[in-house]
């Protein structure tokens, strides 16, 4: 395998330590904490413009990590469904589907919407929902 991006290793392990319960026992602390400091600061424009700040930024940066998390992850899933139709014998027609545009996505889908009509009507004579009929 090929060594990961100094970025890809920064997001996965933010990524990973943002989802820990003691981050968020952290944050909610420093929000406890700056609740508590309200009234020693006379709840001023300086006190709120901390916490907004603050806020502001890490949620700001946090997007970008959460995305590039997702894309991987989802990139990851494409390959893995792609070899399961593949090493299936599958529709290979099927595999890379996430490169079409919405047109042809949506013939796809009007197809699979069609065969999943039919074998729920056949079910309701009895018939067993197995097999995977050509479409």
């Amino acid at each position: 395998m090929r060594k990961t991006s100094w970025f890809t290793r920064v997001a996965k392990t933010i990524a990973h330590a943002a989802g820990r319960p003691w981050v968020f026992a952290l944050a909610a602390g420093a929000i406890v904490l700056w609740l508590i400091t309200g009234p020693m600061f006379g709840f001023s424009d300086s006190w709120h413009l901390i916490v907004n700040s603050v806020t502001t930024i890490i949620t700001f940066l946090m997007v970008f990590l959460i995305q590039n998390t997702q894309n991987r992850d989802t990139a990851a899933m494409q390959i893995k469904l792609d070899e399961l139709i593949r090493a299936t014998k599958g529709h290979n027609a099927l595999m890379d589907l996430e490169e079409l545009d919405q047109e042809e996505l949506d013939k796809f889908r009007a197809k699979y919407e069609k065969l999943a009509a039919a074998a729920r009507k056949e079910m309701g004579r009895g018939a067993k929902d197995t097999g995977s009929p050509e479409p």
